[in-house]
């Protein structure tokens, strides 16, 4: 039990930019951290959630209760998944060779495909959310966050990873995989069950998940941090558009 403690505080502190109070790094811990990325999708669910709220109690304009949707999730990782969808989208835009497009992923500069595709990233998701922003049931807010991670937990669990990946050489068990599975199939019962055909979202998380997964990983030829980052921004927005089309 207390190493699972410690992954999940492990898994808090890396891929959230909230404070988390128990900072611990244990060794031993470090290849079941991915299995707890659904309980970190949870807390910034849960806030995202209570943000949705506050900005309709408040009566915000509908563009500024949209930016503030639209921005947070990029904001309360510190930027990190966005950093992925960055140098995935300029890696997988070069057509270049297979070891030049790693090269490309691994460098810290940002090249045109990562402009391009950050802009329409950042104007399509406003889009969404200004579309869905009246409509949008607050509860699914929760449940985003939580099916895109356990997609990217079961993606780094389960799928080869790059050599110079830093998954590369961990221990990986199937039976890590049960709590996203059981997760997921909690959100995806839990979504339906209070959203109702709002939580056809959930189901567009996936797709736009698996997509960009399959782009993702056949361009670069194995799994690494940055795809995950790369498919859950893809798939969170794919969420808010099948939100936004309702």
């Amino acid at each position: 039990m207390k190493i699972h403690l410690h992954a999940w505080a492990m898994c808090q502190s890396m891929f959230c930019a909230l404070p988390c109070p128990w900072q611990i790094w244990d060794e031993e811990a470090r290849p079941r951290v991915p299995a707890f990325l659904p309980l970190v999708g949870l807390v910034i669910g849960l806030l995202w959630a209570a943000l949705c709220r506050l900005a309709r109690r408040l009566a915000l304009p509908l563009p500024l209760q949209a930016l503030v949707l639209a921005v947070y999730p990029w904001k309360v990782t510190g930027g990190m998944h966005l950093d992925g969808f960055l140098d995935v989208t300029d890696a997988a835009g070069s057509c270049r060779d297979l070891a030049r497009r790693r090269e490309i992923l691994k460098d810290s500069h940002v090249g045109a495909f990562a402009v391009v595709g950050c802009g329409i990233l950042m104007l399509s998701q406003l889009a969404c959310f200004e579309a869905a922003a009246e409509k949008l049931p607050a509860v699914l807010l929760v449940l985003l966050p939580v099916v895109s991670r356990c997609c990217s937990s079961l993606a780094v669990l389960c799928l080869r990873p790059m050599a110079v990946s830093q998954y590369a050489g961990q221990a990986r068990h199937k039976s890590w995989c049960s709590l996203p599975l059981a997760a997921l199939a909690l959100a995806l019962l839990v979504g339906f069950g209070l959203c109702g055909r709002y939580g056809l979202a959930l189901l567009g998380v996936l797709a736009g998940y698996g997509w960009a997964l399959r782009r993702g990983y056949r361009t670069l030829d194995g799994m690494n941090g940055d795809i995950a980052g790369y498919a859950l921004t893809i798939g969170e927005l794919c969420g808010a558009a099948v939100c936004a089309l309702l």
